[in-house]
């Protein structure tokens, strides 16, 4: 599989997930968002950027919606749902904003 972007196709596994960490831009994850009918404001780029830095900085960790929920109540200065998330991300903050993140899919069973 794959995604047509800026005239090339970017490799994806069976699932939609990037198999090159390296491939994701900004633009890029609004080509993926798009697909997935998600329009993405600026809380979707601090869950967004959260992932990438778990994953990045923190040894590859792939947070679950649980420390996505304490991590965004953190930086948005207000008490945050697993809704709230869940009404960015209705495919699941984790995995859907995982792979609008550019992130390998997560093997961690259980969301919350």
């Amino acid at each position: 599989m794959g995604i047509e972007f800026n005239g090339t196709t970017i490799a994806t596994t069976a699932t939609g997930y990037l198999e090159n960490l390296e491939d994701w831009s900004e633009e890029l994850a609004g080509v993926i968002a798009a697909e997935e009918n998600v329009e993405l404001t600026d809380k979707h780029w601090d869950l967004i950027n959260y992932l990438r830095d778990e994953y990045i900085n923190n040894n590859q960790n792939q947070p679950n919606t649980r420390k996505i929920v304490k991590a965004m109540s953190d930086k948005w200065g207000e008490k945050v749902s697993q809704k709230d998330v869940y009404a960015l991300f209705p495919g699941d903050p984790s995995k859907q904003g995982g792979r609008i993140a550019g992130l390998p899919e997560s093997r961690r069973k259980g969301g919350y």
